[in-house]
């Protein structure tokens, strides 16, 4: 045999390995718009199994076990409502989010870290208030630098954002792939352009 024989037969379908499941909450909301709410399409079939969720969409491929068979679910909707959370965490992926993923100093993306504007060495605190993000190039010629010093403007200023800030934010990040039938339930309460 020319390859590690274990694999010929642990090979999973191929087209089952990439059908993730679009998860909506009770009000048929997604949990999530950034990152989006996804399972997996074992998680949404063992959900449904255990009739915690309801299939609202499925995809054309089938899953069989030796006593049944059923369509791989695309949408399904959680049968009990899950509060969203109010608080927001203190962290780097939400503070990217909040400053849509540019330097807060030049507007470039990619490559990003984040600064403190008033800089620990002068008595900055790590808070949302506090911190931006920023590119390398930007990080590196401010330094341990005031504001003021630098001729670097922000942006906007540095605030904490309330949870619906981020959701209605990760709505301008789709992801790379968004199946056809969960179209319907991502963008319904978006602005409509004129």
């Amino acid at each position: 045999m020319d390859g590690d024989f274990r694999t010929e037969f642990t090979r999973s379908p191929a087209g089952l390995k990439n059908k993730p499941a679009l998860v909506l909450n009770a009000d048929y909301r997604p949990l999530s718009y950034y990152p989006l709410s996804l399972w997996p399409w074992q998680e949404a079939v063992k959900a449904k199994w255990l009739d915690r969720v309801d299939i609202v969409a499925e995809y054309d491929d089938y899953v069989h076990s030796p006593s049944m068979q059923i369509r791989i679910p695309s949408v399904v909707v959680l049968k009990d409502y899950v509060k969203p959370q109010k608080r927001v965490a203190f962290t780097r992926f939400n503070l990217f989010l909040r400053d849509e993923f540019c330097c807060q100093y030049c507007g470039a993306r990619g490559d990003l870290t984040f600064d403190h504007v008033v800089p620990r060495a002068a008595g900055g605190i790590t808070s949302w208030q506090n911190v931006v993000a920023a590119c390398s190039p930007c990080n590196l010629k401010k330094g341990s630098k005031a504001l003021h010093k630098t001729g670097f403007q922000l942006r906007k200023p540095p605030r904490q954002p309330q949870a619906e800030d981020l959701r209605n934010m990760g709505r301008k990040f789709p992801p790379n792939y968004l199946h056809d039938s969960w179209m319907d339930f991502l963008y319904w309460d978006a602005e409509l352009q004129a």
